[in-house]
């Protein structure tokens, strides 16, 4: 019988390389190794991803008798009050709301500073949607489209529904789990209203989330038609660079121009007919996902209608 100290010997840890997970920084300050204890009852199998703020580790719970995902603050970010209040508020959310198109939160562990807070979730099987897109080079069929964005639709109008903006849509931040969409990562989860400029992933923000003012649903519209557009073409249109992480607060350097940093800003992507012959009601839409005026885009209800036509 297996101890419930000890994950069982046939576990398998996770192929990094399936997940789609950038390597660790090797300048960045120590992580944690296998068997060393993350919270109480979570001991480290390995370390997964290291972000600008946080850390994931593939732990196993001696609970659960089964490896969960533990996300934790960096070392030196500890101290990040901005760090620590998104990683709470995301830990308060997953662990209250579900969805079956949502990562499920287990548990947020709040233990006395100068410890940071732990959030465990569910450990999803499948890949990101960027490495389908990015290492396989493969577009989605026309009908794996229309699924794909039905499920989005579905799970970002109820984070809306609880009054919640996603703010950071994009395909490293949806896992294909069984034929499923999964949406991860809250972090940078905000109610509607105003907001500083630059808060999101630089390639992927919406033009009034690059400027900064006040956000509403519209910004999640323009992040789910970008995925689509993606999806369908294979084809990124304000991408500077293969690495672009989300930031929380202004990114803009004093020596960038608006248009430089945020191609967004500038000019519209081309059209999805351009690059992919799909059907006109459905090119349309994605295309207007994309307006860079928030009220000429589509609601989430009237872009999955259209999607339910091919599905």
């Amino acid at each position: 019988m297996t101890s419930a100290l000890q994950p069982p010997p046939d576990v398998a840890l996770p192929d990094l390389a399936l997940l789609g997970m950038p390597e660790t920084d090797p300048d960045g300050p120590a992580v944690l190794g296998h068997g060393d204890r993350i919270a109480p009852g979570y001991r480290v199998l390995e370390h997964l991803n290291r972000g600008n703020d946080y850390d994931t580790y593939d732990a196993w719970s001696d609970a659960r008798f089964a490896r969960c995902l533990v996300k934790t603050l960096r070392p030196d970010a500890v101290d990040d009050r901005s760090a620590r209040r998104h990683l709470l508020l995301e830990g308060r959310l997953l662990t209250t709301l579900t969805h079956p198109h949502l990562v499920r939160g287990y548990e947020l562990i709040r233990p006395p500073r100068p410890q940071p807070p732990v959030l465990v979730l569910e450990t999803l099987a499948g890949a990101t949607l960027g490495h389908v897109l990015d290492d396989m080079g493969q577009r989605l069929p026309l009908g794996a489209l229309g699924h794909l964005g039905r499920h989005l639709c579905s799970v970002v109008r109820y984070l809306h529904g609880y009054g919640y903006l996603h703010m950071d849509i994009k395909p490293g931040n949806i896992i294909s789990n069984g034929g499923r969409a999964q949406l991860i990562d809250l972090s940078l989860a905000r109610p509607p209203g105003p907001s500083s400029a630059g808060n999101g992933t630089p390639a992927y923000m919406s033009p009034e989330q690059a400027r900064g003012g006040d956000l509403g649903p519209p910004v999640d519209v323009w992040g789910v038609g970008l995925v689509l557009y993606e999806a369908a073409t294979l084809h990124q249109p304000f991408a500077r660079g293969p690495h672009s992480r989300a930031v929380s607060g202004s990114c803009t350097r004093p020596a960038d121009r608006p248009g430089e940093r945020y191609p967004q800003l500038v000019r519209r992507a081309p059209r999805v007919r351009a690059r992919r012959r799909l059907p006109r009601p459905v090119a349309e839409v994605i295309d207007a996902c994309l307006s860079g005026a928030a009220g000429d885009r589509p609601t989430l209800a009237e872009l999955d209608r259209v999607l339910g036509t091919v599905t």
